[in-house]
């Protein structure tokens, strides 16, 4: 009796520390999805209660109008087109940029090896605002101001030393008995990198593509100040452009800013089931 009486404390407690865990998860989801649906809550507010001393908790569905109005009086489309294929660019090309130099720094010893490293570094201390003039400068010499590709080589050029380092330390955990087995079986360098070291590395790799998607789809200051073709404008600067000198069109933002917001949280959804595996997986399955 003794015996079943503790199996059944057991079982209760082990039951109330579970029903505590879903609901610390329920709570941290609620307080991060928060600011999106208080965008959404704002974006169908009437003006008349927009400043009112009791905010409305609960969305007026008459008001859903507004994101109608959005797209028939701003190009928002072409804004989300722009941002995507920026942060797509700068995605690709971070990733291929990056995997062959963080191999290099993970398997090979030469001199200079820890000035790369620190260099690598050193490209992330000076803010963005500090080097718009002289890359202004160096697209207008090649003729890639007012232009996406311009964007995607700037973003590319502040990510791809991050993702650099991250995707080194992937590589470091892949044992060099396995790339020696295949240089006894003729792989080359490439081969190998192509064929072993990138599908041992692939969480990681889809962890360094989050990275750089929301590095390519949030940026502003280059976007602002490489692009002034409207037709080029992204999500980003054309949410600042909102901001009035006598007046901001409250519902317009925040019905532009969810709208903005729902294809990065797709993406994020769709890759962190990859992030995850690579933070809590290692590099090499036994």
């Amino acid at each position: 009796d003794d015996r079943t009486g503790t199996g059944e404390t057991l079982m209760t407690t082990l039951r109330n520390g579970q029903h505590l865990r879903i609901l610390s998860v329920l709570f941290m989801l609620g307080f991060a999805a928060f600011p999106i649906y208080w965008m959404f809550v704002t974006s169908t507010t009437p003006s008349s209660e927009l400043f009112a001393s009791s905010p409305r908790l609960l969305p007026d569905w008459s008001q859903l109008v507004t994101y109608v109005d959005v797209f028939n009086t701003i190009p928002v489309a072409t804004w989300l087109k722009n941002s995507f294929l920026v942060a797509a660019g700068t995605t690709v090309l971070s990733i291929l940029l990056a995997v062959l130099p963080a191999y290099a720094l993970s398997r090979f010893r030469f001199a200079g090896l820890a000035l790369l490293g620190f260099a690598l570094f050193a490209t992330q201390m000076l803010p963005e605002a500090m080097l718009v003039v002289p890359l202004y400068s160096i697209f207008g010499n090649l003729g890639m101001l007012n232009s996406i590709t311009g964007l995607i080589l700037a973003n590319t050029a502040f990510v791809v030393p991050v993702i650099t380092w991250i995707i080194k330390g992937a590589i470091d955990g892949i044992p060099l008995e396995i790339e020696e087995a295949a240089r006894v079986d003729g792989c080359s360098r490439l081969d190998i990198v192509l064929g072993i070291v990138i599908p041992l590395i692939a969480p990681t790799l889809a962890a360094a593509a989050v990275i750089s998607f929301f590095h390519g789809w949030n940026e502003y200051v280059f976007a602002q100040t490489l692009v002034s073709s409207e037709a080029l404008r992204t999500a980003s600067v054309g949410l600042a452009s909102f901001v009035g000198e006598l007046s901001t069109p409250i519902h317009s933002v925040m019905a532009v800013g969810v709208i903005y917001t729902l294809p990065a949280i797709v993406f994020y959804l769709f890759a962190q089931r990859y992030v995850v595996s690579g933070m809590t997986t290692g590099s090499v399955k036994g």
